[in-house]
């Protein structure tokens, strides 16, 4: 992948000094603020070192994979078979200790095989008859959705309430899900025969979409040492829920400065054909831009890679890191595109790097409010 690195050191331009950035994001003791910044980098360099005792190489999905988690977000991961994705699943479960649950979509899977169903049960020593609700597979916190677009569009959309709302609607009635909940989701790009594309309001659903390259040569040599001389060791528990849903307020409350959130608004605005800050070349390769949701994928999973990188202020670095991720996914390529076989994340790209961190002066928005963080 050539996304930038994921630490980048170069501050941001007009940004202030870090006691008046936590001073305008509500936050006062910078002590404190560092002991928790410390603390998360701990937590995450131990969810890091756990998964890579089992999954070799990698590394750019792992921490992108970790980031959609603290983010609060859901992931779809896509390349080919013998790639490791389902394996990254498993040992992300174990290092988290999450409940987990696997769903091997294929045609014939149903709606109610996912969410549950309510059935008619009888008490044998009474005799007497109710109405019960079993539990479909989406009631646990890590749900592995393996080959979804196997599945028909019927029960693809089963999951788009589960995705959202962290609920499901049975029978009339709402239930919720486990906290955290986290769906991740595979798919093969080159096997399409007997394959439903996922739904585009789906698509919008994922938070990041990775793009698993092959190994290289170290990498595959490897994986010849650790699975064909050894049985596989999976990873040990680092953190647990508590510790998840911690970090995920923690990273809510990371100060996002006008200049960055500004930049991220435009970004989302160079991908629609008929916006005011895109190029004509984009223009004319673009049918469909990205949603407002591509805008939050940014400014969340960037206050992650802030965190990560032990700041807490995003930077410009930490969104141009997860912007290919965030948009590849929402993009709709025009007849051009395809006829010239330019790919969803070569527009993205282009988008990103067409895009100016700091707009032309006849472009300056009015300063937004400097009060507490978005």
């Amino acid at each position: 992948m050539a996304d930038a690195p994921l630490h980048s050191p170069q501050r941001p331009r007009s940004f202030r000094d870090d006691e008046l950035a936590l001073e305008t994001a509500g936050i006062e003791d910078l002590e404190d603020v560092r002991r928790r910044c410390a603390a998360f980098r701990g937590v995450f360099d131990r969810l890091r070192s756990e998964i890579g005792r089992t999954l070799v190489g990698q590394r750019e999905v792992v921490d992108l994979a970790l980031v959609t988690l603290f983010a609060n977000g859901h992931l779809l991961l896509e390349g080919v078979p013998g790639l490791g994705k389902t394996l990254l699943v498993r040992s992300l479960a174990s290092a988290t200790g999450l409940g987990f649950s696997r769903i091997q979509f294929t045609p014939d899977v149903m709606p109610a095989d996912i969410t549950g169903t309510s059935i008619l049960m009888e008490d044998e020593a009474t005799g007497r008859r109710e109405i019960q609700f079993r539990p479909g597979p989406l009631f646990t916190q890590l749900v592995l959705a393996d080959e979804i677009n196997r599945a028909s569009p019927k029960t693809q959309s089963a999951l788009l309430e589960a995705m959202q709302e962290r609920s499901v609607t049975v029978g009339g009635e709402t239930r919720d899900l486990g906290r955290p909940f986290f769906v991740m989701a595979t798919q093969n790009p080159i096997e399409q025969e007997g394959t439903f594309p996922l739904p585009e309001a789906q698509l919008d659903r994922f938070l990041l979409k990775i793009e698993v390259p092959p190994p290289d040569r170290e990498t595959l040599r490897e994986v010849l040492e650790r699975t064909t001389k050894a049985d596989t060791v999976m990873p040990s528990q680092a953190i647990d829920a508590r510790t998840i849903v911690a970090a995920q307020k923690l990273a809510r409350r990371v100060y996002l400065a006008p200049e960055v959130q500004d930049w991220i608004v435009r970004l989302v605005l160079a991908t629609h054909p008929d916006g005011e800050f895109v190029t004509p070349e984009n223009a004319r390769l673009i049918r469909i831009g990205a949603s407002p949701r591509a805008a939050q994928a940014l400014a969340s999973c960037a206050r992650v890679c802030a965190l990560m990188a032990g700041r807490y202020q995003v930077s410009f670095g930490d969104v141009r890191r997860i912007a290919r991720a965030a948009l590849r996914h929402r993009l709709h390529r025009s007849f051009e595109a395809e006829s010239e076989g330019i790919t969803n994340d070569e527009i993205a790209r282009r988008v990103i790097q067409s895009t100016p961190e700091m707009p032309p002066a006849s472009k300056v928005a009015a300063t937004p409010s400097r009060g507490g963080a978005a």
